[in-house]
């Protein structure tokens, strides 16, 4: 192991997670404020935690039955690798500790960042972004913390003659330990979306609509369940999402790279591997550099405010692209110029999405604005309205990642040709690691707005003076526009990285034919060529692998794939819309009874019951997460089972190519409902209590699932796909009935 190169990523991991400790603690020094005020956290904080506690209870059953699968396909089959059990049960581990910390942290801060916006504006968003950026160093550090330590035990103990070999036999294996992570971040996406999008629709139709109370009154039975979703949805499943994203891009880009330089210099080829994770590693530093130039003023309009959250990810960008130059140009090994070029192609790609997604569910920018407008004729104007934007907004983002994909091909191989079509995967793979780069503060800004939307339900429940509660919805309707913002970068991201995983497959597959080969001593691929050696298997490019299992356009299994993997999106958002429409049935009956059956909660003399709404906004989670979850898992496994290699490739193919644009245009029309209603609630076409302004709410309501729980889990049913197909390569190898 080359010292000098690895050493800088654990010690830059750590040092995330010590910031990450020292804006905790930062923030646990700031007042909570009135004795009501605690009382109202305390309520929300003991929710989460029993709401994360019985999920990862049933999620660690789950993990437990996977695991001894995998032990019996490592140790009994002989077609896994033996490390995956352990490295399996570790990545769910660390993805979930990082939502965890996020969402410990956030439920802390809610108050504090309420009482700190009686001081100023500035005051409130300094408090509510540090401990965001909580969020975004634990995820950062546990994700490099969690790959380096597998990349010292792998170089410990796997032994091979040809260092070559042993690179790529490294990253290779590691490739198959982000499914541990993707599993857990479905769990939690899926999971906390249900829970926070049922007690968020119940809320507003009784509450807003029917009873014509405010939002986040403290007379309405769930708006503690409401801010208790808040957190476990928006923050640790957010955490626990970008956790797998990042790791994933890393892995995969570091297999690629060992592929495309494993016929050149040793020590060039093992700086290819590790250039993800020192540019990770870059960005970490930097990005805490930037969290320090996030500031503003009093009275800050919302294009104020969000150039104050830009500032610190620009000032990160443009740092990032200076010390990855001089990163790469230290490691020296061929076209490294040409790699610098893909990773600045997947920043600006980001920034592209970001921008994009900004326009479109900003209420300062004309998309959201109309869809306000059209509140004034009903509901159904307001829900076409926003269903319209949301499809145009997603021709910018296809076309930048499609633009992103081609230069950093184009850099990293030197043409568009397929001649050097290694070194081009390679620079798609890395290009998604530059656009994660800067995830330490970009994460912080999508924490950040959970925290603050919690900020003013604990305002207006406390009953602070109305320019506390108008600071704090300032913060609010940003923190929506920043959360749509990082729900686009982790869908670009996840586009990279879904076709980084794909080239990414056949490696896996190599080493599932390897396997094969040992066993019964050759191997036959669907074109009938046979190969019977090691160093036959090892002499395949790429592209002698595609045409030896037939993966083209004409191959009925690979079309058979494809059409299963554009369904496959489809298929998982009506579960999971459907999972939500079902619990926020039941949180409307819960809301009306207690109106009806409890007297005096509308005039203020009773309390409602809480505890009842967030058990059954918990009970509904769990209930329903399971079974689109385990579909993403078994689906995969049936087809490569059933049709082998060329339909696994077609199932990922369909399920990239349909899953990014609707999940770009669910969380779009989503973000873009949620702040058309607060434009609205600003004083526009009506103000609160208008007809329009229940339109609003009603668009709003059908946002909710649409932007919080199907859209956002889009992207890590691609890339979950993908994982379960590289981690089930050699089963697919060994046992396919085609």
């Amino acid at each position: 192991m080359n010292s000098l190169i690895f050493w800088p990523i654990p010690i830059a991991s750590i040092i995330a997670l010590v910031f990450a400790w020292i804006f905790f603690k930062s923030m646990m020094k700031g007042e909570e404020g009135t004795d009501l005020m605690i009382k109202i956290a305390s309520h929300v904080r003991k929710g989460a935690m029993a709401y994360l506690k019985q999920q990862y209870k049933v999620v660690g059953i789950v993990f437990l039955i996977i695991t001894l699968v995998f032990a019996f396909l490592s140790y009994g089959l002989g077609v896994q690798n033996g490390w995956l059990p352990a490295a399996f049960l570790m990545g769910g581990f660390f993805s979930g500790l990082a939502g965890y910390f996020g969402m410990k942290t956030a439920t802390w801060a809610s108050g504090r960042t309420a009482h700190a916006a009686t001081v100023s504006l500035n005051r409130g968003l300094r408090i509510s972004f540090r401990s965001g950026a909580v969020m975004g160093f634990s995820v950062v550090g546990l994700a490099l913390l969690y790959i380096s330590i597998w990349w010292v035990v792998l170089d410990t103990f796997i032994q091979a003659p040809d260092p070559r070999y042993k690179t790529m036999i490294m990253a290779t294996t590691m490739l198959t330990f982000g499914m541990g992570a993707s599993l857990q971040a479905l769990f939690a996406r899926v999971g906390g979306g249900i829970f926070t999008k049922a007690a968020d629709v119940g809320a507003d139709l009784v509450g807003k609509v029917e009873a014509g109370i405010p939002e986040d009154d403290p007379r309405n039975p769930a708006t503690i369940a409401d801010n208790v979703g808040d957190n476990v949805g928006d923050v640790a499943g957010m955490g626990a999402d970008l956790y797998e994203s990042y790791s994933g891009s890393i892995l995969a880009a570091g297999a690629l790279g060992a592929a495309a330089y494993i016929n050149a210099d040793p020590g060039h080829q093992y700086g290819a591997a590790l250039a993800p994770m020192l540019i990770a590693a870059i960005g970490i530093i930097l990005s805490i550099a930037g969290t320090f130039f996030v500031r503003t003023k009093d009275g800050a309009t919302q294009k104020e405010l969000l150039a104050s959250l830009e500032k610190g990810i620009n000032i990160s960008a443009v740092l990032i692209i200076v010390a990855s130059f001089l990163a790469l140009r230290w490691l020296n090994f061929p076209n490294y110029l040409g790699v610098w070029g893909a990773i600045v192609v997947g920043l600006v790609t980001g920034m592209i999405i970001g921008k994009t997604t900004a326009y479109y569910t900003s209420s300062e920018y004309k998309p959201t604005q109309e869809i306000s407008r059209n509140a004034r004729t009903g509901p159904a104007t307001v829900i076409i309205a926003g269903l319209g934007a949301g499809f145009i907004s997603t021709a910018i983002p296809v076309l930048a990642i499609g633009v992103g994909t081609a230069l950093a091909f184009f850099f990293a191989s030197g043409g568009l040709d397929l001649s050097n079509i290694n070194a081009g995967l390679y620079g798609i793979g890395i290009a998604a690691v530059g656009m994660l780069s800067t995830l330490g503060i970009t994460l912080a800004t999508d924490a950040y707005g959970p925290i603050v939307d919690n900020a003013g339900g604990n305002a207006e429940m406390a009953g602070l003076d109305p320019e506390v509660r108008k600071r704090t919805d300032a913060l609010d309707s940003l923190g929506n526009t920043t959360a749509a913002t990082g729900k686009g970068f982790a869908i670009g991201s996840a586009a990279l990285t879904a076709l980084a995983l794909l080239a990414s497959y056949f490696e896996s597959v190599r080493l599932g034919i390897v396997n094969a080969i040992r066993k019964s001593g050759s191997y036959l691929f669907p074109d009938g060529t046979e190969v019977s050696s090691l160093e036959g298997i090892s002499g395949l490019s790429l592209i002698d692998m595609v045409q030896s299992f037939e993966v083209h356009l004409l191959n009925p299994k690979v079309i058979i794939g494809l059409l299963l993997g554009a369904m496959m999106a489809f298929l998982f958002c009506g579960l999971t819309m459907n999972a939500v429409g079902r619990a926020a049935a039941q949180m409307v009956n819960e809301v009306r009874r207690q109106f009806r059956e409890i007297a005096g909660i509308l005039e203020g003399k009773s309390e409602p019951d809480y505890a009842r709404c967030v058990e059954i906004s918990t009970i509904g989670a769990q209930k329903e997460m399971l079974f689109p979850s385990l579909l993403v898992i078994f689906v995969p496994v049936l087809i490569g089972i059933l049709f082998g290699v060329p339909a696994v490739i077609g199932l990922l193919a369909g399920g990239l190519s349909s899953g990014f644009s609707l999940a770009i245009f669910m969380a779009n029309s989503g973000g873009a409902w949620d702040n058309a209603k607060k434009y609205i609630e600003e004083g526009n076409f009506g103000g609160k209590g208008s007809e329009a302004h229940k339109a609003a709410v009603i668009g709003d309501t059908v946002g909710d699932p649409f932007k919080d729980t199907s859209g956002p889990s889009l992207n890590i049913l691609i890339k979950l796909m993908s994982m379960v197909a590289i981690v089930m390569a050699g089963v697919t190898v060994g046992y396919s009935l085609s």
